[in-house]
């Protein structure tokens, strides 16, 4: 069996809120022949909380077979200087000879960005090791932070991370990447395309079983669900301003949205959704990901929104709970104007543009008046399309593909 370490730094186990993308793909890897180490860091961003005791410096869980090395790092809330020194420390700690010395070597490396100092962390372990780097774009740092306003294009810092990245894909002997179009991105800074692999999020459909939608449906009103971040990017100031007018209207009534999740801005939201005088919205915590299919089944649609970035959302959009609504056979509202839509692909819902709350609450008005076997067939058609493009499954196996083509080219240049 082959070993691959996964260096990402915000990995959440099975039983955490969150997006559980590398247990998933670790667990099916198993049966591919390769075993998978996830390190992670040992507090979980949207919460806060510590996964270790005091006193541990780092500790290594088992979830169904995939090892889990959590690394202490400090605690912080919210997106200011302690998360800066979190990701940092996260870096520093694992590049430490004494925080790997227990596991059995790696054969592959990879390192998982949203930021791109896990991934150095990774490119630099596997030059200490002599094997492949592998890097796993998630966010397209600095892009993003210019793109969302956080960093102005001509600042040094961004100059900096430009650098940077440029120097993680020229090492990496492949880079996987989320976002259906981020080769346009990266083949122009010198990277061949045959070594770009698009590998999205994804579902355990083995989580999410059939349902009869005519039982499982709640009895009374309209339920619309969101699960997930309450962050920056979620564009939930949007959706309250939607669910103001389906307040507002007539034909409103008995329509309520449930928001279920944890984030730097869920006090905010919960302050405005209060100003605004919203009845129609209720606020519950972040659930495990194990609970969300219950939960998911009590639902008569559910929205996702994405900010009006036009230029941020270019090369796409893969989102982890977009593929668990689909997987849950229930129509989607979607505010997006990126240049994929998933929703649309499988025709399981409606799509309006980003950013126009009266185009949102219309169309809630509209999926709620919709026949309910209209309804369903929207959610056995999203339930289809990730069946057939996203299980974790299938996306393990090209992974697994990836990975034995980078260990074979570097046994092939030993030889």
């Amino acid at each position: 069996m082959k070993k691959v370490w996964i260096l990402n730094h915000y990995a959440q186990e099975p039983g955490g809120a969150g997006g559980t993308r590398h247990f998933h793909l670790a667990e099916y890897l198993q049966k591919l022949g390769w075993q998978a180490t996830v390190i992670a860091a040992s507090v979980e961003h949207q919460s806060g909380h510590q996964r270790l005791q005091a006193g541990e410096e780092q500790r290594c869980d088992d979830f169904n077979g995939v090892p889990f090395l959590w690394v202490r790092t400090p605690e912080y809330r919210g997106n200011g200087g302690g998360r800066m020194r979190n990701m940092l420390h996260y870096t520093w700690r694992v590049m430490l000879p004494r925080t790997t010395r227990a596991l059995s070597g790696p054969d592959v490396i990879i390192g998982s960005s949203v930021h791109p100092f896990a991934a150095v962390a990774g490119a630099l372990l596997a030059r200490r090791f002599k094997v492949p780097f592998v890097f796993e774009v998630r966010d397209l740092w600095p892009q993003t932070l210019v793109d969302m306003g956080r960093l102005r294009d001509d600042a040094f810092v961004t100059k900096v991370l430009r650098k940077l990245e440029v120097w993680l894909y020229r090492r990496a002997a492949r880079t996987i990447v989320l976002l259906p179009q981020a080769w346009q991105y990266i083949v122009p800074l010198g990277i061949a395309r045959e070594r770009v692999v698009w590998i999205p999020n994804g579902v355990d459909l083995s989580l999410f079983p059939r349902l009869n939608p005519s039982v499982d449906r709640p009895d009374k009103g309209f339920t619309l669900m969101y699960f997930g971040a309450h962050g920056q990017a979620n564009g939930l100031d949007n959706v309250l301003q939607a669910m103001q007018l389906v307040q507002q209207s007539a034909a409103g009534s008995g329509i309520g949205l449930r928001l279920i999740g944890d984030g730097p801005l869920k006090p905010e939201l919960q302050a405005r959704a209060a100003a605004m005088g919203l009845s129609n919205v209720t606020f519950e915590p972040s659930v495990p990901k194990s609970q969300i299919p219950a939960l998911a089944a009590q639902a008569d649609a559910f929205v996702i929104a994405v900010l009006d970035l036009p230029q941020l959302y270019r090369f796409g959009i893969s989102m982890n709970k977009l593929f668990d609504y689909l997987a849950a056979e229930r129509p989607i509202l979607i505010a997006s104007n990126a240049v994929n839509n998933p929703v649309a692909d499988a025709k399981a819902g409606i799509s309006v543009p980003a950013g126009q709350a009266d185009a949102l609450a219309g169309a809630i008005l509209k999926l709620a008046a919709t026949p309910l076997e209209e309804r369903e067939r929207m959610g056995r058609a999203g339930r289809e399309y990730v069946e057939q493009n996203h299980g974790f499954e299938q996306l393990a196996g090209r992974l697994a593909m990836t990975l034995d083509a980078v260990h074979a080219e570097q046994a092939a240049g030993h030889s």
